[in-house]
């Protein structure tokens, strides 16, 4: 007799992943691009989505949600699928472009995280002024989901934030599965990245911005943690490292909702309802439902 069961796990892991990346496909067409966009990202979305100013917050989500891109990504590719997935659920919703290289178009945060973290600041007093909030929630993808945390320790932010929700943070930084253990190998490489991209440098697991970041905890009073990591993350290394420590923190990891999502670094933040739907409980725990593999197709 064949062994159905081996047999039945990988197709079901192959159809679901499929889910997860075609499902939201037919929402992304429905988001907006930001006002001063490039061309090309216009064309992606229509005119009628997030990062709309008049949007007022409702009394059952009364806190605008911003949207905190990864490295080498922007403001609209990076939420194509998650910003009209929180939209269709009532959310303000808006978005930024940080950490911009003179001579880069496109792809952002690579300056220096903690300038990043300057931008974010001034782009939440921007929405909460447009919307009347007091607070905001943060979501953010790899670099998005930790440099906010700086905004949040040095920066004032945690009297403006309620919640933030990391996808895939490289909250510790990232090892890049140990290829970072070889920088100092090669000599003139680390000062080549550190001037070139220091955003990039920053990431590097014990660099000097880390170390300041995370020496006297993870977390500070008064804002609510979350962590979504899959095991299958190839950029943030160890993918355990992403998990933070401290009295208000969810760390979750996918696969222990669903075992048959295969999601890595970047699909995790761009297509994963699975993680959609974690997000959304993390937006709202009065009203969270239960995280499992059916979550793709809601």
């Amino acid at each position: 007799m064949l062994p159905w069961k081996r047999l039945f796990r990988p197709l079901a892991a192959l159809l679901l992943t499929t889910a997860v990346a075609v499902v939201p496909a037919a929402g992304a067409a429905q988001a907006a691009a930001p006002s001063g966009a490039h061309p090309l990202q216009q064309s992606q979305a229509s005119a009628s989505g997030w990062n709309d100013y008049s949007c007022k917050p409702s009394a059952a989500h009364p806190r605008p949600v911003v949207l905190v891109h990864g490295t080498f990504a922007n403001s609209v590719d990076n939420w194509l699928a998650l910003a009209p997935y929180l939209e269709d659920r009532g959310y303000c919703v808006f978005s930024l472009d940080y950490g911009k290289l003179p001579g880069v178009p496109l792809f952002y945060g690579l300056g220096p995280i903690a300038d990043s973290a300057g931008q974010l600041s001034t782009f939440v007093d921007k929405v909460l002024a447009a919307t009347g909030s007091a607070e905001v929630d943060i979501v953010g993808h790899s670099q998005g989901g930790m440099m906010p945390r700086y905004y949040l320790k040095f920066l004032g932010g945690a009297a403006k934030v309620n919640a933030l929700v990391g996808i895939a943070p490289d909250n510790h930084g990232t090892t890049l599965n140990g290829l970072t253990n070889l920088l100092p190998y090669f000599p003139g490489a680390e000062d080549l990245l550190s001037s070139a991209t220091p955003g990039l440098a920053d990431q590097v697991a014990g660099s000097a911005f880390l170390t300041k970041l995370n020496t006297g905890g993870d977390t500070v009073p008064g804002v609510h943690y979350t962590v979504i990591a899959t095991k299958y993350d190839e950029v943030v290394t160890p993918y355990s490292s992403q998990f933070l420590s401290g009295s208000d923190v969810h760390n979750v990891l996918l696969q222990n909702l669903c075992v048959l999502d295969l999601s890595e670094h970047v699909l995790i933040g761009l297509t994963d309802r699975i993680a959609f739907h974690e997000v959304a409980n993390a937006l709202d725990p009065a009203h969270a439902t239960p995280t499992t593999c059916a979550s793709a197709f809601s």
